[in-house]
């Protein structure tokens, strides 16, 4: 999958002036700033953990008291608690910058653009944190809010944090269910919500849905945000509800207090995509997030004071959290709410260009979706602000490396990441020290214990297995919410092997000592007791022009599993036996004849998350004749009835 030859090498220059060098240079530790250089100073971050984040607390310059004790109870996970007697406030962190220097850049699909400074934000913020108090809300209250990706959202989670408040998002294209199979176990004592979107060319209504969920969600009040121009209208039409110019009203900017509180005091609660079950609860501290993005942004990401950091993402996914601390490295946003593609696929690189984002960071499906329309705004756009570009949300197929150098840009830090809302946080991701490998994620993030570990609980190198984490990290969830004796959270992660993270990836480290992603766990394919990776199929069939999107399932067949591949094709194209033919050839000479199909079917659409992730276990509920039990988690739920009851399927 890989290739011996690297498609970019960092200059000998730009290493000496990256974050990760300069961080280097304030330890008492010497590393050469060579690929050889990093893994010796990855194994001193693992081994010397409190050492490392003690380092990291400095050079970041995070306001807050430390405290003496740097890890207690450091071999435990769960259990491990990282500076217990530290205090600090995440919003702090975040407001550092004042001025009338741009904080956020904000582009609409309705064609507003517009910008936010650091005193405006300021300003904001404090109207919010006095109206928060003002209805009585305190540290450890839950607020929640179904909003687009605006300024607004921003400044009310930095409201919400500045007082110790619980914040929870999701982006407003959630369905009834969706909204209220998270808000509702968390008890929200606020609610805050957009008065309507766009998507796509079009106005979204959320009235009526609005009417649906307030008198079920037990919120003492909502408040309506106005981004269609209709919050009066809205908030009228709802009981205990007012528009955010009211719900500000009489509270003039002024000094934000912030409430310091212990590092491992609740921030976030996230939830998982709930395609199989309820969505889980997952908390995460202020500590944990604000140590690990820092690390993240500054050493992996080469973030500085002064970049546009982007990132496309709407407020129900984690990247949307991972965004939101650029802040604290004196980074300015860039939001935009809407769909990639809309009026086409060189908006968002239109927007690049225009405000000169230093950091671009997309998913996977987006890169693909590009190539495949054969959109390649490096004949049509100068990004020469662009330094690196940032790839999740699913494995990133080989041949979309050699798109990226190709047809976006080709002097760039391509950093393909991989962690989960599980941590908010990455396991492996871009090392700026490191050559970048087509299909290869560069390395392990530092002072996070990654291992492929085989069934026998064995760490194994290029070899197939399960992506594990050996010791404890900062951004370990807290808890899960309502799961008083932990047990939901000890079964999540830490049922297959004791004191050890299991994090449900399937993955293989390679020759160069990055990682390949293989799919998850749960999905991963097992043909005559072989398990092989989802992604391992879609890298070789996605490659072909006929084909548009593939997902592929295991099917219980005859005592074992068979493989069954669902194509979306392009347009035109008719899935023949020769093309089948064609398909399957691809497959074996790409991977092994193992990984061909038994079957392939044509499909006019593929069911996938409002993250964007397909969703192969949705896909073989429905096959196998079990019920989805969360079809609100999907951005496309009606795409199930597709693989029901396929006759291709019962012989």
């Amino acid at each position: 999958m890989s290739s011996d030859q690297p498609l970019w090498t960092p200059g000998a220059a730009d290493i000496a002036a990256s974050e990760l060098s300069k961080f280097v240079a304030t330890l008492d530790v010497d590393f050469p700033s060579t690929p050889q250089g990093y893994d010796d100073l990855h194994r001193w971050s693992v081994e010397h953990s409190g050492r490392f984040w003690s380092a990291l607390w400095d050079y970041c310059g995070i306001i807050g008291d430390k405290g003496e004790r740097l890890v207690a109870d450091g071999d435990k996970m769960p259990g491990a608690r990282f500076f217990p007697n530290a205090s600090l406030n995440f919003a702090e962190n975040l407001l550092r910058r004042s001025g009338g220097e741009t904080a956020m850049f904000f582009k609409g699909e309705d064609k507003v653009e517009r910008s936010v400074s650091f005193d405006q934000l300021h300003g904001l913020v404090s109207q919010l944190q006095q109206a928060f108090l003002a209805e009585g809300i305190t540290k450890g209250d839950r607020i929640a809010a179904m909003m687009p990706n605006v300024p607004e959202t921003v400044a009310a989670m930095l409201a919400a944090a500045s007082i110790g408040a619980v914040w929870s998002s999701c982006s407003p294209d959630f369905g009834e269910r969706g909204v209220l199979d998270r808000f509702t176990q968390i008890e929200p004592v606020l609610f805050i919500t957009c008065d309507g979107y766009w998507y796509n060319g079009k106005q979204i209504d959320v009235v009526e849905k609005l009417q649906k969920i307030t008198p079920q969600l037990g919120a003492k009040k909502t408040v309506i945000v106005p981004y269609l121009g209709i919050a009066d209208q809205v908030a009228g039409g709802l009981e205990n509800a007012e528009t955010l110019a009211d719900f500000i009203a009489g509270f003039e900017p002024g000094e934000i207090e912030y409430t310091r509180l212990p590092f491992d005091h609740p921030l976030y609660i996230l939830f998982s995509s709930g395609t199989t079950g309820i969505p889980k609860c997952i908390v995460h501290s202020a500590g944990g997030v604000l140590t690990q993005h820092l690390k993240e942004h500054r050493l992996h990401g080469n973030i500085k004071p002064g970049d546009t950091v982007f990132y496309f993402t709407t407020c129900g996914w984690m990247m949307w959290n991972w965004l939101m601390t650029a802040l604290a490295s004196g980074a300015t946003l860039a939001l935009y709410d809407g769909s990639p593609f809309y009026p086409n696929g060189n908006v968002l690189f239109d927007y690049a260009e225009k405000i000169g984002i230093t950091f671009f960071g997309t998913s996977a499906k987006f890169i693909d979706a590009l190539r495949n329309q054969n959109i390649r705004p490096i004949e049509t756009h100068d990004l020469s602000s662009i330094q690196v570009i940032a790839s999740t949300g699913s494995p990133l197929a080989p041949e979309n490396f050699d798109f990226v150098y190709a047809g976006i840009k080709s002097d760039v830090h391509l950093a393909s990441v991989s962690g989960g809302t599980d941590i908010v946080s990455c396991f492996v991701c871009g090392v700026p020290w490191k050559p970048v490998y087509k299909g290869e994620i560069q390395g392990p993030a530092l002072a996070m214990a990654t291992e492929v570990w085989n069934d026998d609980g064995q760490p194994v190198t290029m070899e197939k297995g399960e992506l594990v984490c050996t010791r404890a990290f900062p951004s370990m969830p807290v808890m899960f919410w309502n799961d008083a004796d932990g047990s939901k959270y000890s079964a999540a992660y830490f049922e297959r092997f004791d004191n050890i993270w299991c994090h449900g990836d399937f993955a293989e480290w390679s020759e160069h000592g990055g990682m390949i992603i293989h799919g998850r766990s749960d999905a991963t394919l097992n043909p005559g007791g072989v398990r092989i990776g989802t992604a391992e199929i879609y890298n070789q069939v996605e490659q072909m022009s006929e084909v548009d999107e593939a997902l592929c399932i295991g099917q219980d067949w005859d005592n074992d599993t068979r493989i069954v591949l669902f194509v979306r094709l392009a347009e035109g194209v008719v899935l023949d036996d020769d093309l089948k033919k064609a398909i399957k050839a691809k497959i074996r000479k790409g991977a092994s004849p193992r990984h061909v199909p038994a079957i392939i079917i044509a499909v006019a659409d593929i069911p996938r998350t409002k993250s964007g992730k397909i969703t192969e276990l949705a896909v073989r509920d429905i096959v196998h004749g079990r019920k989805v039990k969360n079809q609100e988690a999907l951005a496309n739920p009606e795409a199930l009835e597709i693989y029901r009851n396929l006759t291709e399927l019962s012989s």
